[in-house]
């Protein structure tokens, strides 16, 4: 998560019959789009810039598309539809699939979508983001030192960690999802 446009309304379209034809006409309405709490990039551009930094220096050497997995499971977790927004889109863009996308959710059932090094990121970001369940056990850990080289590791730890203040910031302030574009955050 890196970016806070809030310049264009995000106006869902409605989704065609079964059959693929047109919608019909008396289409349920959406509901409203949210109003942001606070612009705080605007407001506190140094932490935003600091942060922008410290994302960029955590992802160095982490391979991209496990890193959006890593954003997605995160934000799932913390509830940030602002940054599932942006990580789905991102993901996508870089060559993710949308089945892997959707059955993130429920991994641990879908074990056989994902490599193992994958699932040891996975269960990683899980215990980092909820830290509270019991810290980080230690076979979770010693799962993912199997799989990343320690600097790959501590970059991952890193990352993790980023995106889980990245999702505080948004759900904080309500930052309004869907106008983000791939690509689109620096």
């Amino acid at each position: 998560m890196t970016t806070q446009d809030t310049t264009t309304r995000h106006t869902p379209t409605t989704p065609a019959a079964p059959d693929g034809s047109a919608p019909p006409a008396a289409a349920a309405a959406y509901a409203p789009e949210h109003s942001p709490r606070l612009a705080w990039a605007e407001l506190a551009p140094d932490v935003y810039k600091a942060m922008v930094r410290l994302d960029a220096a955590a992802r160095q050497g982490v391979d991209p598309v496990l890193l959006e997995l890593v954003k997605i499971r995160a934000s799932q977790l913390n509830h940030c539809a602002f940054c599932l927004d942006m990580h789905t889109k991102d993901a996508l863009a870089a060559g993710e699939s949308v089945e892997r996308i959707i059955q993130l959710t429920a991994w641990e059932e879908s074990r056989h979508f994902y490599t193992e090094k994958e699932i040891a990121a996975i269960e990683l970001t899980e215990a980092v983001t909820v830290v509270t369940d019991g810290f980080v056990p230690d076979e979770v850990y010693e799962r993912a030192a199997e799989h990343f080289e320690e600097a790959d590791l501590a970059r991952l730890i890193a990352s993790i960690t980023v995106i889980n203040a990245w999702n505080r910031f948004a759900v904080t302030c309500r930052m309004v999802p869907g106008h983000y574009r791939p690509g689109g955050h620096a």
